[in-house]
């Protein structure tokens, strides 16, 4: 979305296009429901709001195939040899890939300003074209704690997949990324995460800086 340099004060509206019947999800935006093309990507990237990120594939130039191709293109040019992407959501098992590409993925997204601020934002409310506010909150709850460093988060579910996340933090003063994939509890990813950190705190001594 960023790379076409689209309007992003633009308000697109949620379609029964953008309807997830792959999985059934739920979400809390209506057929019909308009909000600023940032706000919908801040939603997408923040609560993994699907009829969001559907609703930004489908208004892309050239439609949803064209967006599915273009986020194959940048899995080249980021160098994520074993990932392939078919939809904007993320909700079907066909879209693959693995713990490196997304370390890579991760690095990648980490050059737009957005994409850090809007994962890593706790709670946000947005204003709906028909001026309703709706409030959403971030689905990693790390980025709310103040001993954590995070510079950029994201979560992922799907049955497939797992309990999902990825993070690029600072940690014993390393920057590193974590890559969690197929968490079996809905607070392991969390949980996980909290381990890695204490891990590296513990032997801080003994590992390189950088």
């Amino acid at each position: 979305v960023l790379d076409a340099n689209p309007p992003l004060e633009e308000p697109i509206y949620v379609d029964s296009a953008d309807l997830d019947f792959v999985k059934g999800t739920r979400s809390r935006l209506g057929i019909g429901t308009g909000l600023l093309r940032r706000d919908m990507l801040r939603l997408a990237l923040m609560s993994s709001e699907n009829r969001a990120a559907a609703s930004l594939g489908r208004t892309y130039p050239g439609g949803s195939e064209a967006f599915v191709a273009a986020m194959n293109r940048k899995a080249i040019e980021l160098g994520m040899w074993n990932t392939r992407f078919v939809d904007a959501t993320g909700l079907s098992s066909e879209n693959v890939s693995t713990a490196d590409d997304l370390v890579k993925m991760v690095r990648g997204a980490y050059q737009y300003p957005l994409i850090r601020e809007f994962t890593t934002t706790p709670a946000r409310e947005v204003e709906t074209v028909a001026g309703r506010n709706l409030q959403f909150r971030n689905t990693n709850g790390l980025v709310k704690n103040p001993t954590w460093e995070i510079g950029l988060s994201k979560t992922g579910y799907i049955s497939e997949a797992g309990r999902c996340l990825v993070m690029l933090t600072r940690i014993a003063t390393r920057t590193v990324v974590i890559v969690l994939l197929d968490s079996w509890g809905t607070k392991t990813r969390i949980g996980d995460a909290n381990r890695i950190k204490k891990w590296m705190e513990s032997h801080r001594g003994s590992m390189p800086s950088g």
